[in-house]
C-alpha cells in the first residue's frame, strides 16, 4: 500500500527517508570507531574495522545495480534498510549478552556495509523520476537531496557525541537501527514504485553499465578523481579524526561537534548549489570545492589550533565540500539514461569507493608507525596533488556538456 500524496509528496518522502538513514549512519560512523578505540586502544584495529565496512559497501554497490533492476527500486530500498537495521542492532545486543569479540565485530562491519549499499543506490536512482513528477530542476533536486543528507549528518554527529558520553557506543547503535526502520517505513508507505524491473540476467545488466561508462569520458574521469579523494577521506573520517579527538582533544563531544559543524557547512553549500547551481560551471564548481575542502583540512588538524578556531575553519571547508555531490549528481542524472541508471550508479559508487578500505587501514598503520602529525601532513600533500587535476586538464569541460538524448 502507498499513501496517495501530491506531486511533490513522494520526492519529499524520499528525502525524509534519506535524512533518517544519513542521521543514523552519522552516528554509526562515530560510534563504531570510538567503540574500537575504547576497547582496544589501537588505531590500526580502528582502521581495519572501518576498512572492512567500506569493503562490504563496495561489494554491495557493485552488486546493487543489477539487484535493484531485478527486484525494483522501491523494494530494494526497503529490503536494504530492514537488513541494515538487523545488522546494526546485532552489535549492541551481542555486546550486552554473550559478548562481542573483535573477531566477530569485523564480519558484522562487513555485513553492514554490504546490505546498506543497495538502499543508497536504489534511493538515488529514484530521484530523477520523482523530480520530473514534482516538476523541479535537476540542480534543485540534487542540491536538496544532498542538503537533506548533510543536514541529517549535521544533527547526527553532535547527537552521537552526546549519546556516546551518556549511553556509550552500544546505545547509539540501537538508535541507528531505529533510523533504518524509519527509512524503510517512509519509502514503503509514501514512495511509489518507479523505474520498473529491467530484463536480462545479472551479468548482462552489469556489462551494459560498464559499456556505458567506457563510452563516457566525463564519468570515467569522475570515478578516477573521486576514488583518489575517497581514499584520503576515509583515512580522515574513519581514523585520523577520531584519533585526533581522543588523543588531542580528549572528548567524544568535541568529535561530535566537529562532525556537526562539518555537516552544517556541507548543508549550507548544498542549499547554495540548489539555488545557484544552474548558473554555475560544473567543472569549476567541482575544482574549487575540492581545492578548498581537501588538503587544508588535514593541514589544519596537523597545526592543532584551539577548538573554536578549528570549528570555524571546518565550517568553511564543509561549505565547499557541500557542493561536490550535488554537482556529481546533476552530471549523473543528465548523462545517464534511466534504463541503465541503477547499474551505472552502482558501478560509479563501487568504482569510487573501492580505495576507501585501503585508506582507512593504511591510516591506522601510519598513525601507529609514524605518528598522527606526519600522517596528516603527508595526506594533505597527496590530496592537493590529486585535486589539481580538474583545474588543469581541459577534458573536464565535458562536465558542462549534456549528451544528446541522455536524459529520459
Amino acid at each position: 500500500m502507498v499513501v496517495i500524496m501530491g506531486a511533490r509528496g513522494p520526492l519529499a518522502a524520499l528525502l525524509g527517508a534519506n535524512a533518517l538513514s544519513a542521521c543514523g549512519t552519522a552516528m554509526t560512523v562515530l560510534a563504531v570507531p570510538w567503540f574500537v578505540l575504547q576497547t582496544t586502544g589501537s588505531a590500526a584495529r580502528t582502521g581495519l574495522v572501518a576498512g572492512v565496512e567500506v569493503f562490504g559497501a563496495v561489494v554491495g554497490a557493485l552488486a546493487a545495480g543489477p539487484v535493484v533492476d531485478r527486484v525494483g527500486r522501491r523494494a530494494a530500498s526497503v529490503a536494504s534498510d530492514l537488513l541494515a537495521a538487523a545488522v546494526v542492532a546485532a552489535i549492541p545486543l551481542l555486546h550486552g549478552t554473550s559478548g562481542l569479540p573483535f573477531a566477530l565485530l569485523v564480519p558484522l562491519a562487513w555485513a553492514l556495509g554490504l546490505v546498506a549499499a543497495p538502499g543508497a543506490t536504489a534511493r538515488r536512482a529514484m530521484v530523477p523520476a520523482l523530480t520530473a513528477r514534482a516538476e523541479v530542476s535537476t540542480e534543485r533536486a540534487s542540491g536538496a537531496y544532498e542538503g537533506v543528507w548533510r543536514g541529517a549528518r549535521m544533527l547526527g554527529g553532535p547527537l552521537a557525541g552526546v549519546l556516546i558520553a551518556l549511553l556509550g557506543p552500544p546505545g547509539v547503535l540501537l538508535v541507528d537501527a531505529a533510523t533504518f526502520l524509519g527509512s524503510a517505513l517512509l519509502v514503503r508507505l509514501f514512495v511509489p514504485a518507479v523505474g520498473g524491473k529491467a530484463p536480462g540476467g545479472y551479468g548482462h545488466r552489469l556489462r551494459g553499465g560498464l559499456a556505458y561508462l567506457r563510452r563516457d569520458r566525463a564519468l570515467r574521469w569522475v570515478v578516477l578523481l573521486v576514488s583518489g579523494t575517497n581514499l584520503l577521506d576515509a583515512a580522515f573520517f574513519a581514523v585520523l579524526l577520531p584519533v585526533y579527538a581522543e588523543r588531542v582533544l580528549g572528548s567524544s563531544v568535541a568529535l561530535g561537534a566537529i562532525a556537526g559543524v562539518w555537516a552544517g557547512g556541507g548543508l549550507a553549500g548544498s542549499l547554495a548549489y540548489a539555488w545557484l547551481g544552474a548558473r554555475l560551471s560544473r567543472r569549476w564548481t567541482l575544482a574549487t570545492a575540492f581545492l578548498v575542502s581537501g588538503a587544508p583540512r588535514f593541514a589544519l588538524l596537523a597545526a592543532a589550533p584551539p577548538l573554536p578556531m578549528a570549528l570555524a575553519a571546518l565550517a568553511v571547508f564543509g561549505c565547499a565540500v557541500g557542493t561536490i555531490n550535488p554537482v556529481l549528481g546533476v552530471v549523473q542524472f543528465d548523462r545517464v539514461p534511466d534504463d541503465v541508471r541503477p547499474v551505472v550508479g552502482g558501478v560509479l559508487q563501487a568504482g569510487s569507493q573501492w580505495p576507501m578500505p585501503v585508506g582507512a587501514v593504511l591510516a591506522g598503520f601510519a598513525v601507529d608507525g609514524f605518528g598522527l602529525v606526519p600522517t596528516l601532513l603527508t595526506a594533505s600533500g597527496v590530496y592537493l596533488a590529486i585535486t589539481l587535476w580538474p583545474a588543469l586538464a581541459k577534458g573536464w569541460r565535458e562536465m558542462d556538456e549534456e549528451p544528446v538524448g541522455a536524459r529520459h
